[in-house]
């Protein structure tokens, strides 16, 4: 059978028309092996976000970018537990990933969380878990074992091997102004999760101001297709709906944040609220997936004791050790420091009404804790401390955040960025819950 040309393959999708198997097979297997040139490629993906695709056609080439390269298997390998996962779309303070792994694992489960690096205004996991000294992010197929065997979890990075397909439709759709579609999206997701050979994953869909989808109406539609396309793939899955209208946690910046994901999981009555129920949410779903709870209210219960009781800060050591990085995290995590540490003060007094949190996001990136452009080096010890939540009373002078920067020109830069991103009223803002929905269906 002769393979579809690339000319009638964009031309039937411009036009509108549903692709056929066969047609999405020939696209990742020119992406993959070159057969496809990049204008070929950029034309398809202008097509696919001018037109969409359906449910059959995006589960069909999320499978074929799947297997355009090698699949993990576990079998064999003397691990125990589901296989499970969590993935969030992006948002700023957002370091749920460094304390699922290891209360999950803690319960049972086995974490091989293939995580990703900072993208825009928004913080990656493997940035953040690089301020470690000596922390690998790209281990050897045997130590990735052997981390699992000694821990339960490891985050890592997706090897050049895993979606190869992916790799390369991601690369072009970021110069050529096709991300910004929903089965493309869905694709490059799930790909890599369904090569990392998971049986249950969560979805952490973040909505508001400081995420992708800035509006409930993307955010569901994304989720759906998301949890459809998976279960269409044979991988259960669950998307929770939670808050991004302000940063998660107190602190952005990458070593900031793995000292907040430490000292809460030394001591969960530490931990901010909102970081902590959507951890638990997303946990507690994740435990009930892969039956190692009957129901939610079960892994919620089963995660908090993990959590609590110190088994999840223990599988977090054991991880970041066996990765190369501190042998004690707990005694000695050799964080780097800012040098100019420098309090914002509240303009005058009344409540924290709102935050622009995709602003304070680009302040982080602006100290140089994100990249303007790719191969950028990321300064693990800046970023924004101490962030004042909407609804919290300050006085006149009080500190709205603490500015970490590498020298004093980037920190009255990052301080006058906070100034504008916060808002003080008179009345606080009315809450709003850090978890909104859950989509478990298409």
């Amino acid at each position: 059978m002769l393979e579809p040309l690339p000319q009638e393959i964009i031309r039937r999708k411009r036009d509108g028309l549903t692709l056929s198997a066969t047609e999405i097979e020939a696209f990742a297997r020119g992406l993959a092996e070159g057969g496809w040139s990049d204008a070929q490629v950029a034309a398809l993906a202008m097509a696919i976000v001018l037109r969409g695709m359906d449910t059959t056609e995006t589960v069909t080439l999320t499978e074929a970018m799947t297997g355009s390269g090698e699949r993990l298997h576990w079998a064999g390998a003397g691990l125990s537990g589901p296989v499970l996962d969590k993935h969030s779309t992006g948002g700023v303070g957002d370091k749920v990933s460094l304390l699922l792994a290891p209360i999950v694992a803690a319960c049972g489960g086995l974490v091989p969380m293939i995580s990703g690096r900072g993208l825009g205004h928004t913080g990656g996991t493997l940035d953040k878990l690089e301020a470690l000294p000596g922390y690998t992010v790209a281990p050897s197929s045997a130590q990735l074992r052997q981390t699992l065997r000694a821990a339960g979890c490891a985050i890592v990075g997706a090897s050049a091997r895993l979606a190869p397909a992916d790799r390369r439709l991601y690369a072009i759709r970021d110069v050529t102004a096709t991300v910004e579609s929903v089965p493309l999206i869905t694709a490059s997701i799930l790909s890599k999760k369904l090569a990392a050979g998971l049986q249950g994953l969560v979805m952490d869909v973040k909505v508001g101001n400081g995420a992708f989808c800035t509006t409930r109406e993307q955010a569901e539609t994304l989720a759906r297709s998301l949890v459809a396309v998976a279960r269409g793939a044979g991988l259960p899955t669950v998307a929770l709906l939670t808050d991004m209208d302000q940063v998660l946690g107190r602190h952005a910046g990458n070593a900031l944040e793995v000292r907040e994901a430490l000292d809460a999981l030394r001591d969960g009555a530490r931990c901010d609220a909102r970081l902590r129920a959507v951890t638990l949410a997303l946990a507690g779903r994740l435990l009930q997936i892969g039956g190692l709870a009957q129901d939610t209210g079960a892994g919620l219960a089963l995660a908090e004791r993990a959590w609590d009781g110190g088994a999840a800060a223990e599988r977090l050591a054991r991880m970041v050790a066996a990765l190369g990085g501190p042998t004690d995290v707990w005694r000695d995590a050799r964080l780097p420091t800012a040098p100019v540490q420098r309090a914002v003060a509240a303009p005058r007094s009344g409540f924290v009404a709102a935050m622009d949190t995709r602003a304070l996001g680009l302040a982080v990136v602006a100290l140089g804790g994100g990249r303007r452009r790719n191969g950028d080096a990321i300064d693990p010890r800046v970023g924004l401390a101490d962030l004042c939540p909407p609804g919290r009373a300050v006085v006149a002078g009080d500190p709205l955040a603490v500015v970490h920067a590498a020298d004093a020109a980037s920190a009255d830069a990052a301080a006058a960025a906070v100034r504008a991103a916060v808002e003080i009223g008179d009345t606080p803002p009315p809450p709003r819950p850090p978890c909104l929905a859950e989509v478990s269906t298409a």
